[in-house]
């Protein structure tokens, strides 16, 4: 895919109060004044696309930063040989105070003005200022890292591609922009110092990046692309079981975030869904959605495929997907702390609870063959734990994930507790190797098909098949067409993936 660089810009701390002005107080208040002007036309330019309750804040954010105060506030403080970043700053900092101690209601908007200050410190130094940029045009975003709720948000008639300086290949933030079919390279080490609208080439598949291609390359490569299309979409069409030379027949799934993605699994020929990333609906909410949000937008999923299984993941929080409404502290390595099933064993059991009633009741009725499995289990006690609790909200089917080496390890003692379990090869693979999956240094260690990885697989795989319980593979490492074979080889029954990797996949072990 290729297209102009438009740069994410990230916070940064604001010039300290020595920095000297980078000019005279009159060219400081200019610029500071410019700054302003600069985030209140951005704002309004983000209003009038979005429309309904969030031009309403938007607009909100624009009276703010177009408020005669505030600029009389940074003037004096610019004609006093303050820099214009520090002036910015100081100005909100005042405003701050105000509306922090004006009430609850107005103690509320501090969050809109610290995100003003930022944009307008990024401003007034010639940085792009922070969050996905809106451009009329269609744009490559370059960015030091994205968020998991930003991801879910992208604007997919704008955003072309997506590359980073962080997070690796494994990254929930890669995972999300492959799963809506945003072409993603990760740990692209100086990618912030790409020039603006400069012309970029991402070949997601082979995970590179060029500068400034030439026409010529450019047009190899999308001859290339249309080629690899038209082979996945024949092998989409031809959707008959795929069977192993010993007569097991493997299911091949997909991997979706929402309603939205229902139409391109479908159309890829799924047989249901491996993975149904429930936390998506949680993403950028300050409350948990209501019991009644959750049973719309589960059903909304359940009724595109009545017949067919859904196995549904239970929220799976923390490491690098926190909710405001799911405190779990400051912790030194979120990837090791309270994350998935965890954050739901002590204070936060009413939030599970509320979403596995949602998910059996929205079930009802659609014909649908509804699996639930947890997250991050270790053993096979939080294992009865889950199971206890799902069964007992009317989940007839009840799994867990084998993300930890020691459920992995443990994989019989864990499986005697459910129905099936699900391998989830990015945190197995992350924990296995001890490299966070989130560092683009360590990427070349975000390898699945590492001999330690595939032992610990078929182990599980193993227990599975003397149990009689099924064990699939929900994690990336299925949708590689070069792995897919070998999975199945130690014994894996299903293997689901991004609704866009399912031809390519289903093409590979065809041959």
């Amino acid at each position: 895919m290729a297209g102009p660089v438009a740069l994410m810009g990230v916070p940064e701390p604001p010039p300290g109060p020595d920095a000297p002005p980078a000019g005279p107080p009159a060219e400081e208040t200019e610029r500071a004044l410019g700054a302003l002007r600069l985030v209140a036309a951005e704002l309004g330019r983000r209003a009038e696309l979005a429309g309904g309750e969030a031009a309403e804040v938007l607009e909100a954010q624009v009276m703010m930063a177009e408020d005669p105060s505030l600029a009389e506030a940074v003037t004096a403080r610019t004609e006093a040989g303050v820099s214009a970043g520090r002036a910015v700053f100081e100005a909100f900092g005042v405003f701050r105070e105000l509306l922090a101690g004006a009430g609850e209601y107005m103690a509320a908007r501090v969050a809109d003005l610290d995100d003003l200050a930022a944009r307008a410190v990024a401003a007034a130094a010639g940085r792009p200022m922070p969050g996905v940029p809106v451009r009329d045009e269609p744009f490559i975003l370059v960015a030091h890292d994205l968020a998991p709720a930003d991801t879910a948000l992208l604007d997919l008639q704008k955003v072309l591609a997506l590359v980073t300086e962080q997070g690796g290949p494994t990254s929930h933030t890669a995972i999300l922009a492959r799963s809506r079919g945003i072409p993603a390279v990760v740990g692209v080490a100086g990618a912030l110092e790409l020039a603006e609208d400069e012309l970029l080439l991402v070949d997601a598949a082979d995970g590179a990046v060029y500068v400034a291609p030439t026409e010529e390359f450019v047009e190899q490569a999308r001859e290339r692309e249309a080629e690899r299309r038209a082979a996945a979409a024949r092998a989409s069409a031809d959707t008959a079981p795929i069977r192993t030379p010993d007569g097991r027949t493997v299911k091949l799934l997909a991997n979706i975030g929402g309603a939205a993605d229902v139409p391109d699994a479908l159309a890829a020929g799924a047989e249901g869904v491996g993975l149904f990333r429930t936390e998506v609906l949680y993403l950028g909410a300050t409350e948990p959605p209501s019991y009644e949000d959750q049973l719309t937008a589960y059903r909304a999923v359940f009724e595109g495929f009545d017949g067919r299984t859904v196995i549904a993941r239970t929220l799976d929080a923390g490491a690098d997907k926190p909710l405001p409404f799911l405190p779990l502290g400051e912790e030194p390595n979120p990837s090791l702390g309270v994350r998935g099933i965890r954050a739901f064993r002590e204070t936060h059991e009413h939030l599970l609870d509320t979403q596995l009633a949602a998910l059996a009741a929205a079930a009802e009725g659609t014909g649908v063959d509804l699996w639930v499995m947890a997250p991050m289990i270790a053993d096979a006690t939080e294992a009865r734990w889950f199971a206890a609790k799902a069964r007992a909200k009317g989940i007839a089917k009840v799994g867990v994930m084998i993300e930890v080496p020691a459920a992995a390890l443990c994989a019989r003692e864990v499986l005697a507790e459910v129905d099936f379990a699900s391998i989830g090869t990015n945190d197995l693979t992350q924990y296995t190797m001890a490299a966070d999956r989130l560092v683009g240094a360590l990427g070349a260690l975000q390898d699945s098909g590492h001999p330690a990885v595939l032992k610990l697989i078929a182990m599980t795989a193993y227990a599975g098949a003397e149990l009689g319980k099924p064990v699939g593979v929900c994690g990336e490492a299925a949708g590689d067409p070069r792995l897919a074979a070998e999975l199945i080889r130690l014994g894996i029954t299903s293997l689901s993936m991004a609704p866009a990797a399912l031809g390519e996949v289903r093409a590979a072990l065809r041959t």
